[in-house]
Parts: C-alpha cells; sequence; structure tokens
C-alpha cells in the first residue's frame, strides 16, 4: 500500500490540528476513567503520551486540582499551539509540552503516577507501548488509554479498508485484556465510549472544518480529493459505527510482585515490577 504523499498530511493537519481533539473522546469518559484511578496519589506526575492539541491535557488539570503534566507529541506544530494555550490559561505552572517520541519518551523510569493517553499508543504498537509505560510508571501508578476494538465480524470492505490503513492490528476487546495482563499490569477497569464522545468534539468539528477548506480550495483538484477522502471517515462511522468502538482501559502497575512473577515478566521483554 502507497504511503501518503506530503500534500496530503499538509491537508490532514490543516483539518485535525483545528479540531478541538483528534480523536474520539470528551471531558465524561475521561472523568469516568479519572474516577477508576482510586488510589492515585495527591499532587500526581502524569504523563500525557500523544497529546495531540491537548484537549484531554486540560480536562485532566481541570479535573485534578494538583500535581503537574508532561504533555508529548512528535508533531511540533501541535506541541506549538498547546504551548501557546498553555500560556494563555496561565497553567504554565502546572503543564508542560514537549515534542517526544512514544516509543523513546527519555524520561527516567519509575518517575510517573499516572499515564495518560487517548488513541495513541497503537501506533507504535500496543504491546510495545504497554512495556514502555510499565517501565515509567512507580509501583501502584495508573495508566489510563483508548484503543479501537472490533465489535462485530465481517466488517464491510469500506470499514476493514479503513483500519488497515491506519491500525492493521486492531484487535478484539480479549485481545487488549490479554496485553494489558501479559505485559505486568492489573486491569482495572474499562468501558465503551459512546457515540456522543465520537461527534461532540470529534466528527462533528471535522465536518464543519472540511466544509470550510472546501472553499479555501475549490479550485484545487488535488486538495479536493483529499478532503473528499477525509470526510469518508465521518461518513463511515454513521453508517457502520456497530462493527467497531473505542475502548477506555484503566490499568495499573502492581505494587508488589513474587520473584517467579518478576523473571516471567523479564523473559516476556517486560521491565522489572520492583527494583
Amino acid at each position: 500500500m502507497n504511503e501518503p504523499s506530503p500534500r496530503f498530511w499538509e491537508i490532514f493537519f490543516e483539518v485535525y490540528e483545528g479540531l478541538p481533539r483528534q480523536g474520539p473522546g470528551n471531558r465524561t469518559c475521561a472523568a469516568k476513567a479519572l474516577g477508576l484511578c482510586r488510589e492515585l496519589r495527591d499532587s500526581p506526575a502524569i504523563l500525557d503520551l500523544g497529546c495531540g492539541v491537548g484537549g484531554q491535557t486540560f480536562y485532566l488539570a481541570e479535573e485534578l486540582s494538583s500535581g503537574t503534566i508532561l504533555a508529548m507529541d512528535s508533531h511540533a506544530p501541535s506541541i506549538e499551539r498547546l504551548q501557546g494555550a498553555i500560556a494563555e490559561r496561565c497553567l504554565s505552572h502546572r503543564v508542560s509540552a514537549i515534542v517526544g517520541d512514544m516509543a523513546h519518551p527519555e524520561q527516567p523510569l519509575e518517575s510517573f503516577d499516572l499515564i495518560w493517553s487517548e488513541g495513541a499508543l497503537y501506533s507504535i504498537g500496543l504491546r510495545n507501548a504497554l512495556h514502555v509505560c510499565h517501565g515509567l510508571l512507580r509501583p501502584g501508578g495508573y495508566l489510563a488509554f483508548t484503543d479501537a476494538v472490533w465489535r462485530k465480524e465481517n466488517p464491510p470492505p469500506v470499514v476493514k479498508a479503513g483500519f488497515n490503513l491506519d491500525y492493521p492490528t486492531m484487535g478484539w476487546l480479549d485481545d487488549d485484556v490479554a496485553a494489558i495482563q501479559d505485559c505486568g499490569f492489573e486491569l482495572v477497569g474499562h468501558f465503551t465510549l459512546p457515540d456522543e464522545a465520537w461527534w461532540d468534539d470529534f466528527y462533528t468539528p471535522m465536518e464543519t472544518r472540511i466544509a470550510e477548506l472546501r472553499g479555501r480550495y475549490a479550485n484545487d483538484v488535488d486538495a479536493s480529493a483529499i478532503l473528499d477522502q477525509l470526510a469518508e471517515e465521518p461518513k463511515m462511522h454513521r453508517r457502520h459505527s456497530d462493527f467497531y468502538a473505542y475502548e477506555f482501559f484503566v490499568a495499573r502497575r502492581p505494587l508488589a510482585q513474587s520473584w517467579p512473577e518478576r523473571i516471567e515478566a523479564l523473559e516476556q521483554g517486560a521491565p522489572a515490577l520492583d527494583s
């Protein structure tokens, strides 16, 4: 399959960077997931991986009255925009944003109490991402993340092709649960994002943004074709959302682990759970 052209990415980011969020989710779901982190320490150190322009970053800052948040994304323009928003909201004393590689975040091991990642871990392979997060969390720390999963067999070709392009290894709910447990986490809970979490801050603003850009690029055949391509995603969701879902998972790195469990985790490539 051909890689998208530089022009595609130019138009893609022109659409996506103007949205409140770059994927499904909303404040209600974030609060519900945060509520599952029942023993989160006071003034937690939080890492928001794949933060985009920071919609969920600000949810966290508002839901938690204390603590620090480090937001990280590989796309420099998104981080620049987020840094500006942090300054505008006078949150620089609590929230910072940096360009970074999720696979190699270059943060000290066992330095975070909560890692948050909405719709991003899959980009480096879920199991690989879980291992990275495991090492960055303090014992007893929480990982909260969303991931796309299949809900029904035999999806229509347009659905299968769409996910094969972006997430060819996408699995089922049980696959993600197994990955969480295999990578040394305890599953605290999970829930499916409701349909409004796809539309309110994501697909509805996306359709509005695409309509705006159609006017700007009315005489640009290539740009118009890319906008048509991007517009297919919300259309597909309207027709076929019963075949797939976003699931919100909350997992926890255990406080302690027996020596046999430590050895098994190391053999599987996971970091040791205790020093």
